[in-house]
């Protein structure tokens, strides 16, 4: 790929948006080969968890308007198509079965920021500077911000941080539960790799399922919540995981799952 760098082990792979020289921002090109490699990670069976990352210490500063081919710009393609090819990699995005981690140093901006809250589970380092910047560029909210925010953190406080477009530190964000974790530079690599690991080891159907499902309880009444929890859990319990992980716990011995 020309503006993503992929490394795989041992069941994670790590998705680093490669344009360090313009803070990464999302190009034509890297909308598109970032639809391709969240739809490969999710029908790659090895593949069990993804990090969202980005080079040269920035995440991604959103999109890139000054790129011919990105969403602002393209004359191939009318503004609503361009657009709707954003929308269309928050929702590849979306659509990973399997736990994702957004590491996120330097800005998160725009479309940037909505790729990491996109993600499960976002850890910052305390450098991290983050905004819906939209409407002090004259813009509305895309790449999925209108549906994250809300859920996230409540209506009163998405109204706040989209109308305002104010950049929020790290900490800040996390004082709030937009984040999840705010580390020092030195710290984060290690803390993202443990929490992939973890979640590598863990089994596939059972984590699949559960991110469904939280997923899904936001547009379900209590009475089909737990329908949808008892169908997920009849499936869990005919599995050879949680065969496996049964006899571990009376062996006293580590769980090895496979993902059936």
């Amino acid at each position: 790929m020309e503006t993503l760098l992929i490394e795989r082990k041992d069941g994670v792979v790590t998705v680093t948006m490669n344009r360090p020289e313009r803070k990464n921002a999302a190009s034509g090109k890297m909308l598109l080969e970032l639809r391709e490699i969240f739809e490969e990670i999710e029908d790659n069976p090895d593949d069990r968890v993804m990090v969202l990352t980005g080079a040269g210490g920035a995440f991604c500063s959103g999109a890139d308007l000054g790129d011919s081919q990105g969403p602002t710009n393209d004359p191939s393609r009318s503004a609503l198509s361009r657009m709707r090819r954003l929308g269309d990699v928050a929702l590849a995005l979306h659509h990973i079965s399997k736990p994702t981690i957004a590491k996120v140093d330097g800005v998160a901006v725009g479309a940037g920021f909505s790729l990491a809250l996109g993600c499960d589970l976002v850890v910052c380092t305390e450098l991290a500077r983050l905004s819906m910047i939209f409407s002090k560029r004259g813009l509305s909210l895309d790449n999925g911000a209108s549906w994250l925010l809300p859920r996230l953190i409540g209506m009163a406080r998405a109204k706040e941080v989209a109308l305002f477009g104010d950049m929020w530190s790290a900490e800040e964000a996390l004082a709030i539960g937009l984040v999840n974790r705010v580390l020092p530079v030195a710290e984060i690599d290690a803390f993202v790799d443990d929490w992939a690991r973890r979640l590598a080891d863990g089994p596939p159907l059972a984590i699949s399922m559960t991110k469904s499902l939280l997923h899904a309880s936001s547009n379900a009444s209590m009475e089909q919540a737990v329908e949808d929890e008892a169908r997920c859990q009849a499936l869990n319990f005919s599995s050879v995981d949680t065969a496996e992980a049964m006899a571990a716990f009376k062996e006293k011995r580590e769980p090895s799952f496979i993902g059936r």
